[in-house]
């Protein structure tokens, strides 16, 4: 660009048509275009030698642009445009594969501390294996989880937190909530607190009517519930980062309930640490590379038996690690 160029930092805080909004640090929110020669700046691995994959951690040459990424900005004065020239280098990433099983990256957010999976008790009926997958992806990308289980009113808190036992003694940290009842809110809140959060999970179990609850100015909009079909209609159309008042701190990316999920060549190797309670005890295994699925001497295995591993999230784990082995078969 030529002189007369203003350029500053900012946060790209949503996209949508080549047209990406950024929040910039005059405390402005402008729209940009993607220059024509883009400065990739190298990402890298993670700086605490997390397991994520080399694929995940997109380097200079395939790395595009993402909510959450800080950008370097500048306006050209003789065209009255602003454009980004730079992406800085990310801290982490969320990804998954791209839907309708084609193969490439979708990165859902970047720059995010943790992912917080959201499943209603009940109206739209919550699916555990859908859950595991969630947290899979999750710890394949090296970020913390946690899980809310929303409209505990319909059930009863005790259904719920029974139902949910699993993930507590897995180790996640689980909130049971209800927003009409402003039951287990404040909690949420404080798991909110200065870190950059993506709330996901499936349409219609009250993502933005929690959202709305806890910081009235975000003003997202809520979706109804299909009688029909029992789903949630999607009300959101793509990723948006929402900033948490100043006085909290941090920011909640929003994104749409994602109906594929995909593990996106995750190595088959891998599978076993995406589980904490497996994880915990893989080392403990008669064979270094055990599959935990027909090895002698498995101590997971041993432990499922044990009633110490769940049985349903043990089903689960052999249920995706044969998926894997489809994919990177054929």
């Amino acid at each position: 660009m030529s002189s007369g160029v203003a350029a500053q930092h900012g946060l790209v805080s949503s996209g949508t048509g080549g047209v990406w909004r950024v929040l910039a640090d005059d405390g402005e929110e402008y729209e940009a275009t993607l220059r024509g020669r883009l400065k990739k700046s190298d990402t890298g691995r993670r700086a605490d030698g997390s397991m994520r994959r080399d694929t995940i951690a997109a380097d200079a040459a395939t790395m595009k642009l993402a909510v959450g990424d800080h950008v370097r900005l500048e306006r050209d004065v003789r065209q009255h445009a602003w454009v980004i020239t730079e992406i800085l280098p990310r801290k982490s990433i969320l990804a998954r594969r791209a839907p309708g099983g084609g193969h490439g990256e979708r990165v859902i957010a970047a720059n995010v501390d943790q992912v917080i999976v959201m499943f209603a008790a009940a109206n739209p009926e919550p699916h555990p294996r859908m859950l595991d997958r969630f947290l899979v992806i999750a710890e394949a990308n090296g970020l913390a989880a946690r899980i809310i289980v929303n409209k505990v009113e319909l059930v009863g808190e005790g259904a719920v937190r029974e139902r949910f036992a699993d993930y507590v003694r897995a180790g996640y940290d689980v909130h049971f909530t209800s927003v009409k009842q402003r039951i287990g809110i404040d909690a949420v809140e404080s798991s909110l607190a200065g870190r950059v959060s993506v709330v996901s999970g499936p349409s219609g179990v009250g993502k933005s009517s929690l959202l709305n609850a806890l910081f009235p100015g975000l003003g997202l909009r809520v979706s109804d519930i299909s009688e029909s079909v029992n789903k949630g209609r999607h009300t959101t159309v793509g990723a948006y980062l929402h900033p948490l008042p100043a006085t909290v701190g941090g920011a909640v990316v929003d994104t749409p309930g994602l109906r594929e999920i995909g593990m996106w060549e995750l190595p088959i190797r891998e599978l076993d640490l995406c589980f904490p309670e497996i994880r915990a005890r893989r080392e403990a295994c008669r064979f270094a590379d055990c599959a935990h699925v027909a090895e002698p001497g498995c101590a997971v295995r041993d432990a499922v038996q044990r009633g110490e591993i769940s049985a349903a999230r043990y089903d689960s784990y052999v249920k995706i690690r044969s998926e894997i082995e489809s994919e990177q078969t054929i």
